[in-house]
């Protein structure tokens, strides 16, 4: 079991929310842990993934968003749990909306594979935000599809999917 956390955050705030949720699993394991801890979050991890999965995760923390647009692909996919589609200049454009904050949590059944040239990473977890001075909460599956593009990893589908309760 791994905390996570990360703030950013109107029909833009609920995209925002969406989006966020599908990076924040990821994003903490780089604050709670080293890149050799967060192979352990799942499955063993290649030692450049882990890297490149705590390099995404440090930069949503400071909405870095140059370094973000690195780190996913430039056909990059985000499926929300409401069935909305967004793409990497959607995905990007929402660190930018201020108001928003995302509470810590746990991510619960951790997983993460490698075949080859492609990894999965995901789990199930509660996400908790404020948005618009409203506290709200929802059940979230996540994962994400990483390739390996020019020695590197990137983040290519995100897949949000709403759970029942943990």
């Amino acid at each position: 079991m791994k905390q996570f956390g990360s703030e950013s955050g109107g029909d833009m705030g609920r995209r925002t929310l969406l989006s966020l949720a599908a990076i924040a699993p990821v994003l903490a394991i780089g604050l709670a842990n080293d890149a050799a801890s967060a192979q352990s979050a799942g499955a063993d991890l290649p030692a450049d993934l882990a890297r490149a999965w705590d390099a995404y995760n440090r930069a949503t923390i400071r909405k870095d968003v140059a370094t973000l647009a690195a780190l996913v692909t430039d056909d990059y996919m985000l499926v929300n749990s409401d069935a909305s589609v967004q793409d990497k200049q959607s995905y990007l454009a929402d660190f930018s909306v201020p108001g928003f904050s995302l509470e810590p949590y746990e991510i619960e059944q951790p997983l993460g594979k490698v075949w080859g040239g492609t990894a999965l990473t995901g789990g199930i977890f509660e996400l908790s935000w404020t948005q618009e001075g409203r506290r709200q909460n929802r059940q979230l599956r996540i994962a994400h599809v990483w390739t390996r593009e020019d020695g590197r990893w990137r983040i290519a589908y995100t897949q949000l999917t709403r759970a029942q309760p943990l």
